[in-house]
C-alpha cells in the first residue's frame, strides 16, 4: 500500500509507523544507544548535583527568621561583623512600640558576633566559625531553637552549645570537649537545632561572658527583635525613623540572610550552569554521533520507506523522537542518581559577605529534578535534529546503493 501523505491522518499514521519501527530496532543498536544514555545521565547528574548546593543554601536561609523577626544593626553596616551597637542603643530599641512581650520580657535579643577558627572534620583545614554571645531572650526571639543533646550552658560560665550543623562539620565540638579560644577555655555542654536554619552553623554562649573575653566592653553587633505581629513592622520602623536617638539599619531577618547568601547562590548557579553547559556540549556531540550512526545503519530502510510513499517530515519527526526518548531515559537516570547521591548531604561553605562558614544540606527537590530532565530533552532535541534532516534529505538512489 502506498502512502500519499495527502491528509493529516495519513501524516500522523506515517509518524507512528516510523517511530514504532525505530524504537523496536533499538536493541540492535544498544551499544550506541547506551553510550548516549550514559552521556546524558552524567550531564544531568552533575547539573542537578551542583545546583542542589544553591537550593540547599536557599532552604537553609528560608528556615532562618520568621516574618515577625527583625534584625537591628548600626546604620551603614552590611553585616554583623561591621556593626557595633551599645547598651544605650538596646534600651532605645526596647522602648519602641510594636515589640512582642512574654510576661515581663521584652523580646529584644542583643547579640555579640565573633569569628573563631576550628578545623573541618573532612579536611582538617581551619575554617571561620561563627561564635555568638546571646542573652536569654535569644531563645524567645527565634522560633524552633532547642537544645537536643546535653544541656543548656549556664549563664556566667565559660560554657557553649554548638549547632547541629557545626557539630557535623567541625572538629572539637563534641559534648564534653574543651575549646581554647583566646585566653579562655570553653566547655561544650550541649547541641542545639533550629529547624535547619543558619543558627545551626554557630556556637552560642553567654554574651556577658563573651564580651570581656574578646574585650568588647558592653557593646554588641546586632539586636534581634520579635514583633507583636508581622504587620507591626512598619509601625516599629517608623517609630525608630523619627527617634533622634536611633541610628539603625532595620531589616527583616529573612531579608537580611537572603541578601547575605545572594552572592554565594549566584556564584554556585553560574559555575554549575557553566560546567553543565560544557558537559552538555559533549553530550550533544554524543547524541549526534549516535543518531548519525543510526541513520547510516538504516539508510536503505529509510530509502525503501520513502520509495513506498513515506514523506520527509515523518522521517524527521521519528528520528528526533528516538533521540528524545534516549535523552529522557538518560535524564531520568541522571536525576535519580543525583537524588540518591546528594539529597541531604551536609556540607559547609564560606559566606563571602560575613567571611564565616555556613552549614547546609544539599537539596535535590522536585523542580530541580524536572529542570535536569528538561535539559536532557534539549540535548536530545539538538542532537537528533541534524541527523533527522540528513535522513529526510538523503536521495533514494544513493541510499539504496549504500553509498
Amino acid at each position: 500500500m502506498r502512502f500519499e501523505g495527502s491528509n493529516m491522518g495519513n501524516f500522523f499514521a506515517q509518524i507512528f509507523a516510523l517511530t514504532s519501527f525505530n524504537l523496536r530496532t533499538l536493541p540492535q543498536r544498544r551499544g550506541s544507544a547506551f553510550s548516549a544514555i550514559v552521556g546524558v545521565a552524567g550531564v544531568v547528574a552533575v547539573l542537578v548535583g551542583v545546583l542542589s548546593i544553591s537550593q540547599g543554601v536557599r532552604r537553609t536561609v528560608k528556615e532562618t527568621g520568621s516574618p515577625d523577626a527583625v534584625i537591628m544593626m548600626r546604620a551603614g553596616a552590611d553585616t554583623e561583623m561591621t556593626s557595633v551597637i551599645g547598651r544605650d542603643d538596646v534600651n532605645v530599641i526596647r522602648e519602641t512600640p510594636g515589640i512582642a512581650r512574654e510576661g515581663d520580657s521584652i523580646l529584644v535579643s542583643p547579640e555579640l558576633f565573633v569569628i573563631i577558627n576550628l578545623p573541618k572534620r573532612s579536611t582538617g583545614t581551619d575554617a571561620n566559625v561563627p561564635f555568638r554571645g546571646v542573652e536569654s531572650t535569644a531563645f524567645q526571639v527565634r522560633d524552633g531553637v532547642e537544645v537536643v543533646e546535653g544541656r543548656m550552658f549556664e549563664w556566667g560560665r565559660n560554657e557553649v552549645i554548638a549547632g547541629r550543623g557545626a557539630l557535623l562539620e567541625f572538629s572539637g565540638l563534641d559534648i564534653g570537649s574543651s575549646l581554647r579560644l583566646g585566653q579562655n577555655e570553653w566547655t561544650v555542654v550541649g547541641i542545639f537545632e533550629s529547624n535547619g536554619g543558619l543558627e545551626e552553623s554557630e556556637i552560642w554562649t553567654d554574651a556577658a561572658v563573651l564580651q570581656p573575653a574578646y574585650r568588647r566592653g558592653s557593646s554588641y553587633q546586632s539586636a534581634l527583635v520579635k514583633l507583636a505581629s508581622a504587620g507591626s513592622y512598619e509601625q516599629f520602623k517608623d517609630a525608630l525613623t523619627v527617634d533622634p536617638r536611633a541610628n539603625f539599619k532595620i531589616q527583616r531577618v529573612s531579608e537580611y540572610y537572603a541578601s547575605q547568601s545572594r552572592a554565594l547562590n549566584l556564584t554556585v548557579t553560574v559555575l554549575g550552569t557553566l560546567v553543565a553547559g560544557l558537559m552538555g556540549l559533549g553530550a550533544i556531540f554524543g547524541a549526534l554521533n549516535t543518531m548519525y550512526t543510526a541513520v547510516a545503519a538504516r539508510s536503505r530502510e529509510i530509502a525503501t520507506l520513502k520509495a513506498l510513499g513515506f514523506r520527509g517530515m515523518p522521517v524527521i519527526v521519528s528520528v528526533i523522537f528516538e533521540s528524545l526518548v534516549l535523552s529522557a531515559v538518560g535524564g531520568v537516570i541522571g536525576a535519580l542518581l543525583a537524588w540518591a547521591a546528594f539529597d541531604g548531604y551536609r556540607a559547609a561553605t564560606l559566606n563571602w559577605q560575613s567571611f564565616a562558614q555556613i552549614t547546609f544540606a544539599f537539596d535535590v527537590n522536585g523542580p530541580l529534578l524536572m529542570q535536569g530532565i528538561i535539559y536532557a530533552m534539549l540535548i536530545g532535541l539538538v542532537g537528533g535534529l541534524f541527523p533527522a534532516i540528513r535522513a529526510a534529505r538523503l536521495p533514494i538512489s544513493v541510499a539504496l546503493r549504500g553509498d
